[in-house]
């Protein structure tokens, strides 16, 4: 069950609190070739499932880092519902480290924390610590800090 925030002052009672963890999502290979397709990255560790079992070091095809970093908005839409909004943008991506691969057919969540929220003449600046975790590893695929601007009614 998600939280629900509903305007900048709500979402202020939430700063350097942990908000929750998402649902798991498998990475299928349909969704890695269909994002090696919008993106125009084909390289051959997303995939050729027969040369990656053989060649790679993960043994499998990979996700492409940029995917499991495009899954952010829906993930985080897990964890915290924002209501009476004119839009959300993404603003900022800082310190992003990917720290191991995530191979086709795992499953993966999002960790979330709110750093900070600054009201930037009633837009709200929010700052969140994100992890994606791996289901079944002690390592998560990567680790950072995201900025969403929020655009209250």
């Amino acid at each position: 069950m998600s939280i629900i925030i509903s305007s900048l002052a709500e979402l202020q009672q939430y700063e350097d609190q942990e908000l929750g963890i998402s649902g798991y999502h498998v990475i299928s290979q349909e969704q890695i070739n269909q994002f090696a397709a919008a993106t125009l990255d084909f390289q051959w560790i997303h995939l050729d499932a027969e040369r990656a079992q053989t060649e790679s070091p993960f043994g499998a095809t990979i996700a492409h880092g940029y995917l499991t970093v495009s899954l952010l908005p829906y993930l985080w839409n897990q964890i915290v519902t924002i209501e009476n909004l004119k839009m959300q943008v993404n603003y900022e991506i800082e310190s992003l480290r990917f720290n191991q691969a995530v191979t086709v057919g795992s499953s993966v969540r999002l960790r979330a924390k709110l750093l900070s929220v600054k009201d930037l003449r009633g837009i709200a600046k929010a700052r969140i610590e994100v992890t994606l975790e791996i289901e079944g590893s002690r390592k998560p695929a990567y680790t950072g800090v995201i900025t969403f601007l929020y655009h209250f009614i």
